[in-house]
């Protein structure tokens, strides 16, 4: 018996609403990562961009368990000797709500060009309001 394989013609992208009110970050991440890879579907093919499109809205009502808002670091390098900045996720959230969901889902997709593509797939919200409503996105409860 030979293995079915999904044509990037044959997929059917759809999108998806989901409201971050009261979710852990790390769970919710998770799970959106799995559905802009495609993994919800029983034709998953790992070479193929399966995903579906995901608005996120009321990014700044997501929670962190723990002492994790204070302890938890985001680093990055700038290139130039001694450039290694850090940053708390208390001030990356107070800065921009949406970059902690975005920064945690890219982390869980694929670092290759395909990776990329989907990752073009997250919109991440502040607020309840985002302008897809022609797309009619399906709320889902994760």
């Amino acid at each position: 018996m030979t293995t079915y394989l999904e044509k990037p013609a044959d997929v059917k992208e759809t999108w998806h609403l989901v409201n971050a009110e009261g979710k852990t970050l790390g769970r919710l991440a998770a799970k959106v990562a799995g559905i802009l890879r495609g993994k919800h579907r029983p034709t998953f093919t790992p070479n193929v961009d399966m995903g579906d499109h995901v608005v996120i809205v009321n990014a700044e009502k997501i929670q962190l368990t723990g002492g994790k808002m204070e302890t938890k670091l985001y680093r990055h390098h700038t290139g130039y000797p001694g450039g290694l900045k850090t940053t708390t996720a208390e001030h990356l959230f107070r800065k921009d709500p949406t970059q902690l969901l975005t920064r945690a889902i890219e982390g869980m997709l694929p670092k290759n060009p395909l990776g990329n593509h989907m990752a073009k797939k997250l919109r991440v919200y502040v607020g309840p309001d985002h302008p897809h409503q022609a797309q009619r996105p399906e709320p889902i409860s994760l």
